[in-house]
């Protein structure tokens, strides 16, 4: 057998400028050094300009609301943030930090505080408007959700455990996450983010480097680091707007009671569909649109105006204000039979 070839003692010298050297040159270290320090410099001034340009704007909101234990109704208290969009006092933030309160205040950078009243609040996405009654207040800027790309610079600011216009800066981690609400209906197009978020952040805008609202800081994971949630601008606005023209988001609805279930690998063949599960109808409320269609407990929807329906999720997405009033075509599946039925939403109570 042949042995292994032992390893040259030296190589050629004419390879040796090829692999280069290990140690960098004193040069080349200190050019190095000198573009880090332009780098944290530029990053560094990024921060400061925005937390400086809209600070001025994030105000501390404090509540007490009534709350039912055992030993009967006692008031309870609780901090939050938001942020000023209007010189006339308009103030965005989470439904949850504001929600059934008895009484708002809010407090701005400058010491000054003001009773705020809510103009709007709707639980199912996260949000509420408040108003102050003052004037000549300093605003935010409202930016653009296509604008939004992963890795880019954000900035969080807001008031954690109470302590008023706290900065802290990350990257955006993700776009387009779902996260459940406190009502249980799905919200889309979540920022995640890893800026630092604690208790009281909830409502604080998320900014980014041209000091522009990107996103309204909703939700963190607990027992996690890094992992945090920003409702993104553009449904925020969409929200903003139905609150401020009708103070409530307006939804459709059917007057049906369901539960997701999965679909069965015949029925999958047979229909030659593309989902997996379906919302199953186990009642239908009297004088609902549900019962005006014919839809009937044990119906498998499958579709709706189009679109397929695996879940509750999926039907809580189409079932949006533009669809009030407009007839649908329902697609289910009832004893073996694919059926279509045309269903007119009312407007949710």
């Amino acid at each position: 057998m042949r042995g292994l070839q032992s390893i040259p003692r030296s190589l050629d010298p004419a390879i040796i400028p090829l692999l280069g050297d290990d140690e960098p040159s004193r040069s080349v270290r200190a050019s190095n050094a000198a573009d880090d320090d332009q780098l944290l410099d530029a990053y560094s001034r990024s921060v400061t300009a925005v937390a400086e340009q809209v600070s001025p704007a994030v105000v501390f909101i404090e509540i007490s609301k009534k709350v039912d234990t055992p030993k009967g109704a006692r008031e309870v208290s609780g901090s939050g943030s938001g942020f000023i969009f209007t010189p006339d006092g308009l103030i965005i933030t989470n439904s949850h930090v504001v929600n059934a309160a008895t009484r708002i205040t809010v407090t701005l950078e400058d010491g000054r505080s003001f009773a705020a009243s809510a103009i709007g609040d709707d639980p199912d996405a996260d949000i509420a408007v408040l108003r102050i009654d003052a004037d000549k207040l300093p605003t935010v800027t409202l930016g653009q959700s296509q604008n939004v790309r992963v890795g880019q610079l954000v900035i969080a600011i807001g008031n954690p455990f109470g302590f008023q216009c706290t900065v802290t800066a990350g990257v955006v981690s993700a776009l387009g996450r779902s996260l459940r609400a406190n009502t249980g209906r799905l919200m889309d197009d979540v920022i995640q983010t890893d800026a630092a978020l604690n208790p009281g952040n909830s409502g604080g805008p998320l900014l980014n480097s041209r000091a522009e609202v990107i996103g309204v800081n909703t939700a963190i994971i607990g027992g996690a680091q890094g992992i945090c949630f920003a409702t993104a601008i553009g449904s925020v606005k969409a929200t903003v707007v139905e609150l401020l023209q009708h103070g409530r988001v307006r939804r459709a609805r059917l007057g049906i009671a369901g539960e997701n279930t999965p679909l069965s690998r015949r029925v999958v063949r047979h229909f030659d569909l593309g989902i997996a599960s379906a919302l199953r109808v186990t009642a239908v409320e009297s004088g609902s649109p549900a019962v005006d269609a014919g839809v009937q407990a044990g119906d498998l929807i499958i579709g709706l105006d189009g679109r397929p329906v695996s879940g509750f999720d999926d039907m809580h997405r189409l079932l949006s204000h533009d669809r009030v009033g407009k007839p649908l075509e329902m697609i289910v599946i009832r004893r073996a039979q694919r059926l279509a039925l045309t269903v007119t939403p009312h407007e949710r109570a």
